[in-house]
């Protein structure tokens, strides 16, 4: 099966499937799936299995990776689509972010397919993943809701070196802009735009929460982006300004949004651009925390995103093989190694799970 898996990933390496372009990948996925004697079905470029051992009335363990990379890096020294093997590593565009974990899971899903579980297994390999986008995540997971199936819990796949990221933080971005009124700058006319988004920025800057995280800690507020003025001489009307929110399970992205709004003077607007990339925290008593824990694993708070972020309402722990620092790097690669670790590790989670 591990021969299987790396053959896989070789033939996926050498499928472009960068972000909302995944069609080629998800077929060829597909195709697998139907030739070792499952069911898959596709939403779009996202593709499900059900485990033929499913029960109605048990609780449901979706099996996550995504099947989108981002752009190759154009400082690869070697074609990021044809999957090389060399000193037990595979290098190739999508073999750490998140081939590996595609494979790894497809692997499990395929030994425990016949078991008889506490609950039902569910393969769901996802697209847009890189990118939010609506036809990934955002896509599937009603369409699974209107065939019935509701998720109790989600095992997502990601580069982590095996070890189990507990929780990761959601994301809003703000997009401010500041009135004055313009003026010739020699003859101290007008309100400067500039100077009342400084104030504003002051106050998000000092702002401060009543609540914070247990796991995440407090929200971070960071202004990344300011734009104001045409020509030197001109006091400016207008101040646009950016600011990056990184969320936690304190507030709902919404209510955090909404706060940092009200709280800028009335020469500011603010819109936040989505709110949809929530922060996701799984308790440490929950069975997949505590299996992990078991098989020797260590938790940790992840400093990026996944699909977890969309996952509203669903437990979910990200833990698969790779290095994050691998990803979205030239000459990306994964070890061999780490692919028969992480089927490994998988099994004996998945058997001694009970949800």
């Amino acid at each position: 099966m591990l021969d299987e898996a790396i053959d896989l990933l070789e033939h996926m390496i050498a499928t472009p499937s960068v972000s909302r372009d995944e069609a080629a990948v998800a077929t060829l996925i597909y195709e697998r799936l139907e030739a070792w004697g499952l069911e898959p079905h596709r939403h779009g470029n996202n593709i499900v299995a059900k485990a033929p051992a499913w029960q109605s009335g048990k609780p449901v363990l979706m099996l996550n990776a995504h099947i989108d990379t981002v752009r190759p890096a154009a400082s690869y020294t070697i074609d990021p689509y044809k999957p090389l093997r060399c000193d037990g590593r595979i290098y190739g565009l999508g073999s750490n972010d998140d081939g590996a974990s595609v494979v790894s899971l497809i692997s499990v899903f395929r030994k425990l397919r016949d078991t008889s579980l506490p609950y039902n297994l569910l393969l769901a390999l996802s697209a847009e993943e890189e990118v939010g986008g609506e036809g990934g995540m955002r896509l599937l997971l009603p369409a699974l809701a209107q065939e019935g199936i509701k998720i109790d819990a989600a095992l997502v796949g990601e580069p982590t070196g095996m070890q189990p990221a507990i929780a990761e933080r959601g994301l809003i971005v703000l997009d401010c802009v500041t009135q004055g009124v313009a003026g010739h700058a020699a003859r101290n006319e007008g309100i400067n735009a500039i100077y009342r988004a400084m104030a504003d920025i002051d106050i998000l800057r000092g702002f401060r929460f009543d609540r914070q995280s247990d796991i995440l800690g407090p929200i971070k507020v960071s202004i990344t982006q300011i734009e104001a003025g045409k020509q030197h001489n001109t006091v400016p009307d207008t101040c646009r300004w950016v600011v990056d929110v990184r969320t936690t399970d304190a507030y709902t992205n919404e209510e955090t949004s909404e706060m940092l709004r009200s709280a800028l003077s009335p020469h500011t607007t603010a819109a936040h651009r989505s709110t949809r990339v929530q922060a996701s925290v799984i308790h440490s008593s929950h069975p997949l925390v505590k299996g992990a824990v078991a098989l020797g694993r260590t938790t940790f708070v992840s400093p990026t995103t996944s699909d977890m972020s969309l996952m509203h309402g669903i437990p979910s722990l990200k833990m698969g093989p790779g290095d994050s620092s691998r990803s979205h790097r030239a000459d990306e690669y994964i070890l061999v190694g780490e692919i028969e670790e992480a089927i490994g590790l998988y099994t004996s989670l998945l058997t001694n799970l009970n949800l």
